[in-house]
């Protein structure tokens, strides 16, 4: 269809509308002048509830975004209920799961009934080893501000901190007995350049660190919006075992491109950064697993490649 057809199409579906919307009220409609029915009720407006006063205090929260967590880090978001600006010029973080206090960021003054967000960069090693570790803890924010100091607790409804800690403490754990990394080759069966249609294969490499009586196992490997299996379905299933002292081992993983569209490319931040699912010794758990920058511009330019989009 041309582009002035599809044009008149829209015009007339339109026009078509219009006349629907006004043939509805039919000819006998009162003009918009003509007073209302008697039978029409008038509600009158109820009084606006008047609004609590402050307390007079801080209150904080920890929240997250998607940001954030590519960057390695949250956020604790305090809300000055008070009649009067806070302007802070030191805050600190504590939490038994972590080793040290984190001191937050991009301080700035919060007016009287506003909330503002202060980053706080999360640590490499949590205290993975002590009994707060496994759960939720106490934790506080000391607010240094015009000339006073305030130590408040922190609300953490989603369990920012704890998530963090868990995954983090996996982590680790799993690197004490293998080094799991991405090769940075992504493979394709054809020649370079990559054809249209055309998959490769993506290596996982795992490297056991000689940690004898334990095992690792590599349940299964997740897709991202531009990267997975060639049999179509979400995550790679490879359900293969390696042991802390035996021989290092790769695992193929063929791939296509998930989505053609370029909208999908735009937004492919996260897109080599694949989640990994594992068992510990028995304890189940998951990580996500970035690839290095060689080895996600050799993905990325794949995909692009596969889907025709490597000269737009």
């Amino acid at each position: 269809m041309g582009e002035r057809r599809r044009a008149a199409v829209v015009a007339g579906l339109l026009a078509a509308l219009l006349l629907a919307a006004g043939g509805c009220a039919g000819d006998d409609a009162p003009p918009p002048s003509a007073a209302p029915s008697p039978s029409v009720r008038t509600l009158t407006p109820l009084p606006a509830r008047p609004e609590e006063p402050p307390t007079g205090r801080l209150l904080a929260d920890m929240r997250q975004s998607s940001r954030d967590a590519a960057l390695g880090r949250i956020q604790v978001w305090v809300d000055n209920d008070t009649a009067r600006t806070v302007t802070p010029t030191r805050i600190t973080y504590r939490d038994p799961r972590l080793r040290a206090p984190l001191v937050a960021e991009r301080l700035r003054a919060a007016p009287a009934g506003a909330e503002r967000g202060y980053p706080l960069v999360l640590p490499d090693r949590p205290a993975c080893g002590s009994p707060a570790a496994g759960g939720r803890a106490r934790a506080t924010a000391t607010v240094r501000h015009d000339g006073r100091t305030e130590t408040v607790p922190v609300e953490d409804e989603t369990d920012v901190v704890g998530r963090f800690v868990r995954a983090r403490c996996f982590e680790v754990a799993v690197a004490r007995v293998v080094d799991l990394r991405w090769s940075d080759r992504v493979v394709a069966p054809g020649d370079v350049p990559v054809e249209v249609g055309d998959t490769a294969t993506l290596t996982l490499l795992a490297t056991p660190t000689g940690a004898r009586g334990h095992e690792l196992v590599i349940e299964t490997v997740g897709g991202t919006p531009i990267l997975s299996p060639v049999d179509g379905a979400s995550a790679w299933s490879p359900g293969l075992r390696v042991s802390g002292d035996g021989p290092p081992v790769r695992v193929a993983l063929p791939v296509k491109p998930t989505r053609c569209d370029a909208h999908a490319f735009l937004e492919s931040g996260g897109a080599t950064a694949l989640r990994v699912r594992l068992r510990l010794d028995g304890r189940a758990g998951e990580l996500v697993l970035p690839m290095g920058p060689v080895g996600a511009a050799a993905a990325v330019a794949f995909a692009a490649d596969s889907c025709g989009l490597g000269d737009s």
